[in-house]
């Protein structure tokens, strides 16, 4: 309990004695009345007798520099304060309170600035090529070693991968042959073209729409999943410890992470080609077009050209993701923030490379005519 008493001098001098305990239990109570003490006193100096506090912590010592940082602050003394706290609180100066702690810094030249920006896109590249190298030589001795893998981690990381993206999978995938038959059905329908939205259907899914919906979705889970998991392990200083044990980071940490994805995407890829084009079957029979007739002419407007188009898409599309969320991680510094900007960060680039490639393959599809 504390306790404070206030004793006016003939000479104008206030002593305000505080007693007891000084702690975030007993300050509440006190905290009002001694800044009203030390407001309402009379012209001329203010003691603060500390000589009968028992106990006083953090939250005492935040109670004398709010009395110290008052409009009558000048005018008040801290006296008899214990040693331990009165070290504390001489390392808080009250006029930094009184400051923004935030200034705006004045803006620099602009070539500054262009250098500035230029050496920090200089940096990001050279990190990146720099692990794009690592990664390829760490593949490339996984594919001469075999057994220098570690395939338990390698069959973990593609139950989460695989196995459990096949829920969502199937409902996007589902919901999309079934919105992109439905759009394609009504105009098409004035002109008595509705079955040709098979052949629609068939395309879309093989060629796009069905690597590229499950790469968005692997970066949003996996994707995501690999920063995280990896961030915390930098932020833990576990991938120092394996650089320490002389372990390489990514031939332990990313190596399993790309081999999983590559294995798995093409896998999702082609589930969610199917479960496409069975929700755009489904919403075609409401058009008087039977399943067995949307089969025969789906079969009949795809071949093997255009599910190699897309099945080649989801090999690469697997190693940028897996790569891009490997690379986040590890790129993750110190701080309470630090793992989710790396999530984020591995989620917003990955989908930006994702449609920038998806362009790229585009292109060259068109002018080898495949």
């Amino acid at each position: 309990m504390a306790q404070l008493a206030i004793d006016d001098r003939p000479d104008g001098q206030r002593i305000i004695a505080l007693t007891g305990r000084l702690d975030a239990t007993t300050l509440p109570a006190l905290w009002q009345p001694a800044r009203d003490a030390v407001a309402r006193a009379p012209a001329g100096p203010i003691v603060v007798d500390a000589a009968g506090i028992e106990y006083c912590d953090g939250a005492g010592v935040a109670l004398f520099v709010d009395l110290l940082r008052s409009p009558r602050g000048a005018s008040v003394e801290i006296r008899n304060l214990q040693p331990a706290s009165a070290v504390l609180l001489r390392q808080f100066d009250p006029q930094v309170f009184d400051h923004d702690l935030d200034p705006e810094l004045p803006r620099g030249r602009v070539l500054e600035e262009i250098g500035r920006a230029a050496a920090t896109t200089w940096r990001d590249v050279r990190t990146q090529v720099e692990f794009i190298g690592e990664t390829a030589a760490a593949m490339a001795y996984a594919a001469t070693h075999p057994r220098s893998v570690r395939w338990k981690e390698v069959w973990h990381i593609c139950e989460r991968v695989g196995v459990d993206a096949l829920p969502i999978v199937a409902l996007i995938s589902f919901l999309m042959g079934m919105i992109l038959a439905f759009q394609s059905a009504v105009p098409m329908k004035r002109f008595g073209a509705e079955i040709f939205v098979a052949d629609l259907i068939g395309l879309a899914m093989l060629r796009e729409l069905g690597p590229l919906l499950t790469a968005i979705l692997l970066a949003g889970r996996s994707g995501a999943a690999f920063a995280a998991e990896i961030g915390t392990m930098r932020v833990n200083q576990e991938v120092d410890a394996l650089t320490t044990m002389g372990l390489d980071p990514v031939r332990f940490l990313v190596t399993p992470r790309i081999i999983a994805a590559v294995l798995m995407t093409p896998l999702l890829t082609l589930f969610a080609d199917l479960v496409g084009m069975v929700g755009g079957a489904v919403t075609m029979t409401s058009f008087s077009i039977p399943f067995v007739t949307f089969l025969k002419e789906v079969d009949g407007a795809v071949n093997l050209d255009d599910f190699l188009a897309g099945f080649v898409k989801s090999f690469v599309f697997a190693v940028l993701v897996a790569g891009i969320g490997c690379l986040r991680g590890l790129q993750t510094r110190a701080g309470a923030s630090a793992v989710g900007e790396s999530a984020t960060r591995a989620v917003v680039s990955g989908i930006i490379l994702l449609v920038v490639i998806d362009g790229v393959f585009a292109l060259v599809y068109y002018l080898l005519d495949v």
